[in-house]
């Protein structure tokens, strides 16, 4: 059994460029951030996190919940803004802060953030840095020990692998508080009995990623998907583009649909077989407007999510070339006659 668990880190690692043994197995991406924000908090108690809007929900709310949060800002297409993080880095606060949380990539607009950038500002703080990777991993390359950063989390479904299992890596040298006890799993980094199927699927998924040229096969096929349905959807009237539709990762484009609420369009689109989303995959249970278009001063309530993964073929993106324009422009000719 530990043999066939070493295995499947070993795959994970390789795939994330990095040694094993700083891969800590967790229940997905929501524990991984968490572990790291708790482990933070845990050796500065007191200390402020830094934190921007744009971040996973598990992010904000956790770092909301460990205490003080110094708002990081960002840009129109959701991009943080590195001086905006040196003055927050160097400002006289009593101390410094305890952790800095930087997204790789945006999980509703897909805006690739300037992690290098920001984890070279946090260390040369001295300030630990926490890069949540959930919605990048297994769509763009990484090698996490050229990063550098203290905490990254990572989820294995993200990118064909089995939910209820992730990782979260800790950098080389760094001894932190477990947030889950009651064991001495994971080299006591993590309590509780292992997933063991999940990590094999997780192991398994991360092995043919790392197969020669896989990776930067399926980032090309994905992006001209995206673009495709990028295309497709702007070719509406009133309908734009959210985000960075340049530096934006490859899986992920977000528009905005003028005179409709995207409920309405998601429906619409339902009902003729294509699934969208108007927020995060994470949010579908909440009524409230995203925070993230929100943060970039975009009205959430029209925006629609467009995403792609390893099983998406052509004739998904052209149903939904054929669906979406009927369906907005009859959804606008309704609210014309309501109004």
């Amino acid at each position: 059994m530990r043999d066939i668990i070493e295995n499947a880190r070993e795959a994970v690692a390789l795939m994330l460029g990095t040694a094993a043994n700083r891969v800590v197995f967790t229940s997905g991406g929501t524990e991984a951030a968490n572990a790291a924000i708790f482990a933070a908090g845990r050796a500065r108690n007191g200390a402020p996190m830094i934190c921007a809007d744009v971040e996973h929900s598990c992010v904000r709310e956790a770092a909301q919940r460990s205490g003080a949060v110094l708002l990081l800002e960002v840009d129109l297409t959701g991009r943080i803004d590195l001086d905006h993080l040196r003055a927050l880095l160097s400002a006289d606060r009593g101390g410094r802060p305890a952790l800095v949380n930087c997204q790789w990539c945006n999980h509703e607009v897909g805006t690739l953030q300037p992690v290098t950038e920001v984890v070279a500002s946090c260390r040369s703080a001295g300030v630990p840095v926490h890069v949540d990777a959930a919605a990048a991993v297994g769509h763009v390359p990484m090698e996490l020990d050229a990063l550098g950063a203290d905490f990254v989390s990572v989820s294995a479904h993200k990118f064909g692998g089995p939910p209820g299992i992730g990782a979260l890596v800790v950098r080389r040298g760094l001894r932190t508080a477990p947030f889950i006890i009651g064991g001495a799993q994971e080299r006591a980094r993590r309590g509780g009995l292992e997933n063991v199927i999940g990590m094999v699927g997780f192991g398994a998924a991360a092995t043919a990623l790392s197969e020669p040229g896989r990776l930067e096969q399926e980032e090309a096929a994905a992006r001209q998907l995206t673009s495709a349905l990028l295309d497709a959807a702007t070719s509406v009237d009133d309908v734009l583009a959210l985000g960075d539709t340049d530096r934006r990762a490859p899986h992920i484009v977000n528009v905005a649909v003028g005179g409709v609420q995207a409920e309405a369009v998601l429906l619409g689109l339902d009902q003729s077989g294509v699934a969208a989303h108007s927020g995060s995959a994470c949010s579908s249970e909440s009524i409230e407007p995203s925070p993230v278009l929100a943060a970039m001063g975009v009205d959430p309530d029209r925006s629609l999510r467009l995403s792609v993964g390893w099983s998406t073929t052509w004739a998904d993106v052209e149903a939904f070339a054929s669906a979406f324009p009927p369906v907005v422009e009859r959804l606008r000719a309704l609210a014309g006659t309501v109004n």
